[in-house]
């Protein structure tokens, strides 16, 4: 098992992160709430890891602490819920937000979520309401807090992007349909936002 991946970042696709560990570069999926924290490319960074292996391929997700990670955990356990949706519902909120609509029954807010449909949502709240609020119980605030261990090294020269198309590719990725993504992306685009923001306010919108 990976526990937690320590390098410097090579390169940032969201929802992916690419960090260079001893000259390997291990690619690595996170929620966009853990994305929106990563330093700059050329950074130093410490995430916390679960590794995933399937028959076809062996996958890396990673988050801000432990407690984002447990949430992850206990999604993956319910029913229908595999890590790219647990990915995706962890990116439309974060693990406490997440945790807190489940203690309360919301719904509402859950459908809102891509590939959360109403029967999904109920199911969700269903088998997860009993350990979210064990985990809220047990888990100090301290330890949700968002985080990431980082130390400041000179950061590399990289190719400019078109920060649109950056925000597209990332809501598509964790699994928006196109039309849907370019229109919550043109929605919310102002001059000069970066694709993190857009895609950090597409998603508000969404929910």
């Amino acid at each position: 098992m990976i526990g937690r991946i320590a390098g410097i970042i090579l390169e940032k696709n969201p929802p992916e992160v690419v960090i260079d560990v001893a000259g390997v570069g291990y690619e690595i999926q996170l929620p966009m709430t853990s994305f929106y924290q990563l330093p700059d490319i050329g950074q130093s960074i410490s995430i916390i890891t679960h590794f995933v292996v399937r028959e076809d391929a062996q996958l890396l997700y990673g988050f801000v602490d432990k407690f984002e990670r447990t949430v992850f955990r206990e999604l993956i356990k319910a029913n229908g819920i595999g890590p790219k949706l647990a990915c995706t519902i962890l990116s439309g909120v974060s693990a406490r937000q997440f945790m807190q609509s489940v203690i309360h029954q919301d719904v509402t807010t859950l459908v809102k979520l891509p590939g959360v449909g109403k029967k999904t949502a109920e199911r969700l709240v269903l088998e997860l309401k009993e350990k979210m609020q064990k985990l809220s119980n047990e888990t100090p605030d301290s330890a949700m807090s968002d985080t990431l261990a980082q130390i400041e090294v000179p950061s590399y020269e990289t190719p400019a992007q078109d920060p649109k198309d950056e925000a597209y590719s990332a809501l598509m990725a964790l699994g928006y349909k196109q039309a849907q993504a370019e229109k919550s992306v043109k929605a919310v685009a102002k001059d000069g936002m970066s694709s993190e923001e857009l895609i950090r306010e597409a998603l508000k919108s969404m929910i």
